[in-house]
């Protein structure tokens, strides 16, 4: 395969599912067209992210049909685009290292129940999103907008800041 590298101001993220323990061979075509990914396989292994233009992550699509396929955005009309700061915080939050880390399956709503916040202290320092009880801990639950979203293990509530959604702004902790 050609050299799928391209340059860096036009690139995104794209996510893909990869089909039938396909993953390997997904990973072996995306190193040899140079194409920069992240794969979460600790935590989720038929999933791969795509670091590319809009152009290569097509022709990947095409290339690698029953392979894997592409996440599409809402109206279908495109492949999604996920934002650098959004997979920071996932990729940052997958590969910490630390232990009870849960899939939850596919971002949906029911994982967006209750404040947003962002991490103060400990193993998660500075990650951000929404804290949902499971299995009687709170956790953070990171997710990926209708790709992915994971728990993190036990966080303490002294260790958590509400954050407003649309902007960056604190609030004060009650």
């Amino acid at each position: 395969m050609e050299d799928m590298s391209t340059n860096k101001e036009s690139l995104s993220w794209f996510a893909a599912k990869v089909l039938h323990n396909r993953l390997q061979s997904v990973k072996e075509t995306l190193e040899v067209g140079g194409v920069e990914y992240f794969c979460p396989e600790n935590v989720i292994p038929s999933l791969v992210f795509v670091h590319s233009d809009l152009s290569t992550a097509q022709t990947l699509q095409q290339k690698m049909f029953g392979k894997m396929w592409f996440y599409r955005s809402l109206d279908r009309s495109t492949l999604a685009r996920i934002s650098q700061k959004e997979m920071e915080v996932f990729m940052f939050v997958v590969t910490a290292g630390e232990k009870g880390l849960i899939y939850l399956g596919d971002d949906r709503p029911e994982y967006h129940v209750g404040d947003r916040v962002r991490v103060t202290d400990g193993p998660f320092k500075g990650a951000e999103g929404h804290i949902k009880r499971i299995k009687k801990d709170r956790r953070l639950v990171v997710t990926v907008s209708g790709v992915a979203a994971v728990a993190t293990s036990y966080i303490h509530p002294d260790f958590l800041q509400i954050i407003e959604s649309d902007t960056d702004k604190t609030v004060p902790k009650p």
